[in-house]
């Protein structure tokens, strides 16, 4: 079953705390989810694999240590765009793959409007990427389609999830670990998760 960690720090907590505050504004609410990105971003890298390489420094002839495995980063579009920047800092030689989906807010099933990825997915560390983990569909179609083109190390990232939707993704993919800053409550009715932070997207881009 998929391993789930929600992210404890101080830093990620404070952030956190601004962005569900519905009076932050656009360019607050952008920056600041650009930077939990960069924070997460230490914790799922953690136990990235590297390989041994024979450099000189100034002083004289060393081993180092780099990354065995490229690394893509795949934002769902468009909330996902939020926390690439954030992630791409921290990890700049890292590749940029994305996935559209769109959520049929009837049904709450995800239609795909778009895929586009740099070669080597089955080579990579892919980063799923999307702020909320709410019904799962989305991030679970979004999964499926990155596996359909080779990959296999693919580690889930967002900011809030709650039970429902970590539920799903544990199901339809128990090879996938999941990342999340903050475990919320439920969803409710609409679909929304609660307390959450509102429509992500739309607080990134002023959009409502």
């Amino acid at each position: 079953m998929s391993k789930v960690v929600i992210l404890k720090h101080p830093l990620i907590d404070h952030k956190m705390s601004m962005i569900r505050d519905k009076n932050t504004g656009t360019k607050v609410f952008r920056e600041t989810v650009s930077e939990v990105g960069a924070l997460i971003t230490y914790e799922i890298t953690r136990d990235l694999e590297t390989v041994p390489k024979q450099i000189e420094t100034p002083i004289c002839e060393t081993t180092v240590y780099e990354l065995a495995k490229q690394v893509v980063i795949v934002p769902i579009l468009r909330a996902g765009l939020g926390m690439v920047e954030g992630i791409h800092d921290i990890i700049p030689s890292a590749k940029v793959g994305h996935v559209g989906v769109y959520r049929d807010e009837k049904k709450l099933v995800p239609h795909v409007y778009y895929q586009k990825f740099p070669p080597g997915l089955s080579d990579s560390v892919v980063l799923v990427v999307d702020p909320m983990l709410a019904t799962g569909g989305s991030a679970s179609k979004a999964i499926e389609i990155v596996k359909s083109y080779g990959a296999t190390d693919i580690r889930y990232v967002g900011l809030v999830g709650c039970p429902e939707g970590v539920e799903r993704l544990r199901k339809d993919h128990p090879d996938v670990a999941i990342y999340l800053a903050a475990l919320d409550s439920h969803l409710n009715e609409m679909g929304y998760i609660v307390p959450g932070l509102g429509d992500c997207g739309d607080r990134l881009f002023g959009t409502k």
